[in-house]
């Protein structure tokens, strides 16, 4: 996915409503996670798993993320984070 024309949000964007279940892509473009929540400063990422099932929640700082607008309207986030390098940070539990 080409986001050169994408539009960033705003700090004021950075809110549940908008960024739950936004894409994660990794630094290859590839799909690596969704956000599943917020929480305080940070995201909660569900990394791996199929369809949600067998995903692995990890917690994010929200500024680690670059979180942007599609042509369509839809929220995604791109980061230089690895699928694997989330996938071995600690588990987050609520």
């Amino acid at each position: 996915m080409d986001h050169t024309n994408h539009v960033r949000l705003t700090n004021a964007e950075l809110t549940p409503d908008i960024l739950e279940g936004a894409t994660i892509y990794g630094p290859q473009d590839e799909k690596i996670g969704s956000v599943d929540h917020v929480h305080g400063s940070q995201v909660v990422i569900d990394v791996g798993g199929f369809l949600g099932i067998g995903a692995k929640p990890v917690a994010v700082a929200i500024n680690q993320l670059d979180f942007m607008r599609d042509e369509d309207g839809g929220v995604h986030a791109a980061t230089s984070w690895t699928k694997d390098q989330l996938k071995s940070l600690p588990e987050h539990r609520d």
